[in-house]
């Protein structure tokens, strides 16, 4: 078969978006990303509003459970100028740092926006 196709995509039973990205022709591989919040990270969570912190958990789970890397325009950047955290997740007015290493994301803070450029400056390491 051509371009990815397979034969058989699914057993009986299995999650209809995959059934219909095997009808399309393409079979999907998405890998689960284990996901740590540093101490810092999980009193920041706690902090937050109610309705920040159904979002915030949200998006985690929506960005960063199978791609945390795939970057764009304004969600998820990759930051340079430092080499820990790797990476920001905006959601709403609040910034989520982390990093990536193998199959884990280690979330080390979850600040406001009008607090992000101080905590980097805190917390960064310099590259």
């Amino acid at each position: 078969m051509k371009g990815g196709q397979t034969e058989h995509c699914l057993a009986p039973g299995e999650d209809t978006q995959i059934a219909s990205a095997c009808k399309s022709g393409y079979t999907l591989a998405r890998m689960k990303y284990e996901i740590v919040l540093a101490l810092e990270a999980v009193q920041d969570l706690k902090r937050l509003k109610a309705h920040s912190r159904t979002a915030v958990r949200g998006a985690i789970e929506r960005f960063l459970r199978h791609e945390p890397t795939k970057t764009s325009r304004s969600r998820i950047k990759r930051l340079s100028g430092v080499s820990k955290p790797q990476f920001r997740l905006r959601v709403e007015n609040v910034r989520v740092f982390y990093d990536v290493s193998e199959r884990r994301v280690e979330i080390l803070a979850i600040v406001s926006k009008a607090d992000a450029d101080s905590w980097l400056k805190k917390a960064g390491d310099k590259s």
